[in-house]
């Protein structure tokens, strides 16, 4: 358990690039196998001790309030909801009243998804007296152009930030998780009432005081910020290189699946790995092939669904390979 009480979850953003899925659902309840990702990260601070948590909100912010307000999750669910975006440093700044003065709290970006000791890095921020600790993790090079990187010293301080820098330029392979441990001061650096990033505004001026350390993520990181990215998390869950709560693993000749309470005729196939969703029912003689199918779905028979996600309530009754399907595509 960690001497922390306090936690921020970032969820605010819209989440264009997992569109046309948050069309209709925000981002944090984007579900991995059939669990919205900000229950996932709940379940991972409260099983830190950590039940006192704030996020700001903003796209689609009812249907967040809605879902958490009375949360089964043990979280004491608070919030702010923002009538204009305000940058990542910018919406922790409207929920400074939550924290007290002198506390250390932890910060977490509501599409992540890891299995970080977060444990130790709260240790390691503890021990530094600096007022932000990020989790940096190391990832091959060649993926450096996508990322922000980060350059520390031997003590690991960070001496230096580079934003999607060229392979040939990259002056490190480390990159920002956006898990942050930040002590109260923190506040003293982001004005009310502004945009504000952590990136271009606060930490730059952390740098000059020489008052940002990590703590290594050796562990699974990823986030669900693109539609591959949200199809790649839901197979490296498959691959066990990550684990939460979730229904049982079902395997069978050609893949396994992941089942919710669904109606799933016993003749249909399965390849690869799929998740299933909660009142979902697939007709006979059909064959799921690596798809993500969300809530109250209605597949009909004899048909192939392949390489697919499919959001909740939608009707399918034909053949379907490597589209994104929602209930307003359906309309059309």
């Amino acid at each position: 358990m960690s001497n922390v009480a306090k936690a921020m979850i970032m969820s605010a953003g819209v989440g264009s690039r997992l569109e046309p899925l948050t069309r209709e659902i925000p981002k944090p309840l984007v579900p991995i196998a059939n669990k919205p990702v900000m229950d996932i990260l709940f379940e991972k601070l409260y099983d830190l001790g950590i039940k006192d948590v704030i996020c700001n909100t903003y796209y689609l912010a009812d249907k967040i309030i809605e879902h958490y307000k009375n949360n089964d999750l043990g979280i004491n669910f608070n919030y702010i909801q923002e009538e204009t975006l305000s940058g990542t440093a910018g919406g922790l700044k409207k929920c400074q009243h939550f924290f007290k003065y002198g506390e250390t709290f932890v910060v977490l970006s509501g599409d992540g998804l890891t299995n970080a000791d977060i444990e130790k890095g709260i240790e390691i921020h503890n021990k530094s007296n600096a007022i932000a600790t990020i989790g940096i993790k190391e990832i091959n090079k060649s993926q450096v152009p996508h990322f922000g990187v980060v350059v520390t010293d031997n003590n690991g301080f960070i001496t230096e930030f580079q934003e999607k820098p060229a392979i040939e330029e990259a002056k490190s392979n480390y990159i920002n998780t956006g898990i942050y441990i930040f002590n109260y001061k923190i506040f003293d650096y982001i004005p009310k009432n502004t945009f504000y990033d952590f990136a271009k505004n606060v930490f730059p001026k952390l740098l000059e005081e020489h008052s940002i350390n990590t703590f290594e993520v050796t562990e699974y990181w990823s986030d669900i910020g693109t539609l591959e990215q949200y199809k790649q998390s839901t197979q490296d869950l498959f691959k066990e290189k990550y684990t939460f709560k979730h229904a049982p693993i079902i395997t069978c000749r050609q893949g396994a699946y992941i089942a919710d309470d669904c109606d799933i005729n016993e003749t249909v196939r399965f390849i690869g790995n799929s998740t299933i969703g909660k009142n979902t029912i697939i007709g006979e003689n059909t064959v799921i092939e690596n798809c993500i199918i969300w809530d109250n779905v209605k597949i009909g028979s004899d048909l192939h669904i392949s390489n697919c996600i499919i959001a909740s309530d939608c009707t399918i009754d034909c053949n379907l390979e490597n589209e994104y399907i929602t209930l307003d595509f359906l309309k059309v």
